[in-house]
């Protein structure tokens, strides 16, 4: 399994290094709640870190099985952070159907946090499961029902 801790890449810690100290914990506290989630859901396999449009993203390149999960924190946002979802899938109006007053919801890609927000684990590992999974089977009574092992 891949080290959670740190990223190993020098291009992916240094995107972290440069949030606000408040702020990359909590995107921390993301990026290890994916990877433990990755590790509990079965066909998932190994998690990718990488950058794209600059932000750590995480993709299941080697069994496929999931769409896209990248984490950001913007400037002109500076209380906020975000985990972004493919547009182009159904996982936002999943999770939107799913948890409608458990999280922020921005348009049909993200789901938003402010800095004093306590992160709904179960909930959100849950949605992480379904984004890992995603390509798995696309019928979405199913893929709703992606379920991180006990």
């Amino acid at each position: 399994m891949k080290k959670i801790e740190s990223p190993e890449s020098p291009e992916v810690a240094a995107v972290f290094e440069g949030y606000p100290p408040q702020l990359r914990r909590k995107l921390l506290a993301l990026r290890a709640l994916i990877f433990e989630t990755a590790a509990a859901t079965e066909g998932v396999g190994p998690i990718e870190e990488t950058l794209k449009w600059g932000e750590p993203a995480y993709l299941t390149s080697e069994s496929k099985s999931g769409s896209t999960i990248r984490i950001h924190w913007k400037e002109s946002a500076p209380r906020e952070y975000a985990m972004c979802f493919h547009c182009q899938t159904t996982l936002v109006s999943d999770f939107r159907r799913q948890f409608p007053d458990v999280f922020r919801f921005d348009g049909n890609r993200r789901i938003v946090f402010e800095a004093g927000d306590r992160l709904p684990k179960g909930p959100l590992a849950s949605c992480i499961a379904a984004a890992l999974t995603y390509h798995l089977d696309k019928a979405p009574r199913r893929r709703s029902r992606a379920r991180v092992a006990s």
